[in-house]
């Protein structure tokens, strides 16, 4: 084959073939399923400076949000991160993140991540998964209930109004 074939049949191949997903951050995962929590880090410098860095190093702060934006692409659960709230969303205090997934894949990889299912309810136009997992430590996971939606928000909440 002749070069410039060789080098047009690769191109097309390497065009054809879809990005490779950013692989999910430990740290991240540690936090959203409640292994790890930065409340339990508030008097440890060298814990929260982790913290600090994980975030910092890679998500952009929205102006005037709660909300940090990836800096590049990320993922959680094998799902692409859109947002990321290191301290609190609406009432509730802990760390969470939103993924582009369905409910139900969303459901699926953090209870597979949790190692146990979830007390799920719908209301609202939302649904709502949670499992307490310890004192201050409760995994939840919320998704507005609308057919075809691929939003969720999964997570690891220390205080939250019911």
């Amino acid at each position: 084959m002749k070069p410039l074939a060789s080098a047009i049949l690769l191109l097309i191949a390497l065009a054809s073939t879809p990005p490779v997903a950013a692989a999910d951050d430990p740290g991240l995962l540690r936090l959203a399923s409640c292994q790890d929590s930065w409340l339990d880090w508030r008097r440890d410098e060298t814990q929260m400076k982790r913290f600090a860095d994980l975030v910092l190093g890679g998500f952009t702060r929205q102006d005037r949000s709660p909300a940090f934006i990836p800096q590049s692409p990320s993922s959680l659960l094998g799902f692409p991160i859109t947002e990321l709230y290191p301290q609190s969303v609406g009432m509730g205090l802990g760390f969470s993140v939103a993924i582009t997934a369905s409910f139900d894949e969303a459901r699926q990889g953090f209870e597979k991540l949790l190692g146990k299912p979830m007390a799920c309810s719908r209301g609202e136009g939302m649904r709502n998964c949670e499992l307490v997992l310890g004192e201050k430590k409760t995994a939840m996971l919320m998704a507005p209930d609308k057919a075809g939606s691929r939003q969720a928000l999964v997570g690891c909440y220390y205080y939250y109004e019911k």
